[in-house]
């Protein structure tokens, strides 16, 4: 269940329910609250109503059921050109007839600033951008990330209250996203706007928000900061998600002091008790492999087992070692690329261990069921 909705809460969805055919919802029961100022990610797969959620906010699509405030104010008589919000879409949008500055002129224009203020604004949004002295160009004539620069200072010209962003960076490459990422980030603690980022990459919404929202099939899975999300998910669907994760599939036993003493493949593992779950219930296991150790002190760790090394990947500065462990050959182990880490082979049998608190014990993931099939 997401937190209600406060009195600090900039944007509110309240009971928000969005169906397209009568029958199917794409958004389901949403309640969700963003501060003003807040960068706020809607992270999931394609089909989970993130998008949806932007479109409904922006006004270009109508809930079934449910309100939309932003600012304590209802917004569903208003049409999308009277909410003050900017958006920026992934092909851009521009206006390849027009310069760089008459398209971010455009949206001053249709609000009757004057000449004079269009042009010191549309300077300072270049500025902004790191584009200064290229309101003269096409936008055929700028590269993508150029173009997506000016697509996100047309978004900001106009001072909106809110500015929101669908999967903008999806159509550029690895090393351009990875630099506006930053950029993008950089201008909003800049300008202490409220933003809302709709995206399916998880390295976009660790490395630029506040929060993030995991959907998934129209409700929000979890809601947290991106450590939180990382170091503490509440559903086996986040820590699938969210970066690399073991996931080990078994059958509680018993549960004592907040732990779960859980057998998975005739092993017994510890784990620290999150989803509900009594004696004989089915349970996914979540480990994080950086939180796993090789060859450690005998008696070490409560959860220790021997395992056989099946692949070893260098990755730079770490070494990914994939091993069979507890019934599972797909169980990665992270290890750092220091002098003197030791050599780890393929055939090897080794040790590995970890502790109860750094091993989750969440809800029985189904697709693990499935992949146990």
């Amino acid at each position: 269940m997401q937190p209600a909705p406060t009195a600090e809460a900039y944007v509110e969805f309240t009971g928000v329910n969005k169906s397209f055919d009568g029958v199917t919802r794409v958004v389901a029961d949403l309640d969700l609250s963003v501060r003003k100022g807040e960068f706020l990610t809607l992270l999931g797969p394609s089909g989970s109503g993130k998008t949806t959620c932007l479109m409904m906010l922006a006004g270009f699509e109508t809930p079934t059921s449910g309100a939309i405030r932003i600012d304590g104010q209802s917004v569903h008589q208003l049409p999308p050109r009277r909410r003050g919000i900017g958006m920026v879409f992934q092909n851009y949008a521009l206006f390849p007839h027009m310069t760089v500055g008459a398209n971010l002129a455009f949206p001053l224009e249709v609000r009757g600033v004057g000449p004079a203020e269009r042009r010191d604004r549309v300077g300072r949004a270049l500025e902004l951008v790191r584009l200064a002295g290229l309101e003269g160009r096409r936008p055929g004539q700028l590269s993508g990330g150029q173009q997506q620069r000016v697509a996100i200072a047309r978004a900001l010209v106009f001072e909106p209250r809110l500015v929101l962003m669908d999967e903008p960076l999806g159509a550029l490459d690895r090393r351009l996203r990875e630099e506006l990422q930053y950029e993008i980030r950089r201008i909003h603690q800049n300008l202490d706007v409220t933003m809302l980022y709709v995206t399916h990459d998880q390295q976009e919404a660790m490395v630029m928000s506040d929060r993030v929202a995991v959907f998934r099939a129209g409700r929000i899975e979890q809601i947290a900061s991106p450590e939180g999300l990382y170091e503490e998910p509440r559903r086996s669907f986040v820590a699938r998600f969210i970066g690399e994760n073991n996931r080990l599939r078994g059958r509680v036993d018993a549960v004592r002091d907040e732990l779960c003493h859980v057998t998975v493949a005739g092993e017994t593992v510890q784990a620290l008790q999150v989803a509900q779950c009594g004696p004989g219930d089915a349970t996914t296991l979540s480990i994080r492999p950086e939180r796993v150790s090789i060859a450690p002190r005998p008696g070490l760790y409560t959860n220790e087992y021997e395992a056989r090394v099946e692949d070893v990947t260098f990755l730079g500065d770490h070494l990914r070692v994939r091993v069979t462990v507890c019934g599972s050959s797909d169980f990665i182990v992270k290890i750092p690329n220091l002098v003197g880490h030791g050599g780890v082979l393929v055939g090897d049998r080794i040790r590995i261990g970890w502790t109860p608190t750094d091993c989750r014990a969440l809800d029985a993931d189904p697709a693990d069921a499935e992949a146990a099939a």
